[in-house]
């Protein structure tokens, strides 16, 4: 049997993040954040969507499209152990794997059929960079994939929100409305890598068009600066 196959993007992802700095760790933990998958023209066609709309959560499986590499390790640096013990890459979501494949459970807001894209799918809580590629789309069944009783490893408690986020007033009115809530929950998921402590240091990363400047001291995140990129 070959074991190479070809896999065709059947539609990309537009999220507030233009780099992975700041993207949440892992889906579902910033519920606040929207996004949409849009397909590419093959796949622009309704009935592929036909009954989607009756789930409330769908997969994505998409391709670590920034992580790509010619070679792979048997092992990785987990952040979630501060980037210091290695563990078998089949052990962590790591994206530098031999397939830079991800996988990840978004809540589906809405089905929303538009004259020049298609069908368009509006999520919540999507762990991914604007742009990038997806695979395959399946719906959640959750009484096969939800297992309460599972054991998660190294990773069995979720990283959850860590940090005080103090925003000045006149900085956030340059955060637009509806996404507020959403960069907040960004922050305080301290995006930092886990290794890096040092409180005058000043982070940044762009945000629904905007540059966000911040520290972190103890446990608390201020935003020094939001300024808008193009």
């Amino acid at each position: 049997m070959d074991d190479l196959f070809s896999m065709h993007t059947i539609a990309h992802i537009r999220s507030d993040f233009s780099t992975k700095f700041g993207v949440p760790r892992q889906s579902g933990l910033v519920d606040a954040l929207e996004a949409q998958v849009v397909f590419t023209p093959p796949y622009r066609n309704p009935d592929a969507v036909r009954g989607l709309e009756d789930f409330s959560h769908i997969w994505l499986i998409w391709a670590f499209h920034q992580a790509v590499r010619d070679t792979w390790s048997p092992t990785v640096r987990p952040p979630r152990l501060g980037g210091n013990v290695r563990m078998g890459v089949f052990a962590t979501r790591s994206p530098f794997r031999p397939n830079p494949i991800g996988l990840s459970s978004v809540v589906l807001e809405r089905v929303e059929l538009t004259a020049d894209l298609g069908p368009v799918l509006h999520v919540r809580g999507a762990d991914l960079v604007d742009g990038t590629p997806i695979f395959d789309i399946k719906p959640y069944i959750p009484y096969g994939d939800s297992h309460p009783d599972a054991v998660g490893g190294f990773a069995a408690a979720p990283a959850g929100a860590t940090l005080q986020v103090v925003i000045p007033p006149a900085l956030l009115e340059l955060v637009p409305p509806d996404r507020r809530e959403a960069l907040r929950g960004v922050l305080a998921q301290d995006p930092r890598p886990h290794y890096q402590s040092d409180p005058t240091r000043v982070y940044g990363f762009t945000f629904a068009h905007l540059e966000v400047r911040f520290t972190v001291e103890e446990n608390v995140l201020t935003v020094r600066d939001i300024l808008p990129r193009p």
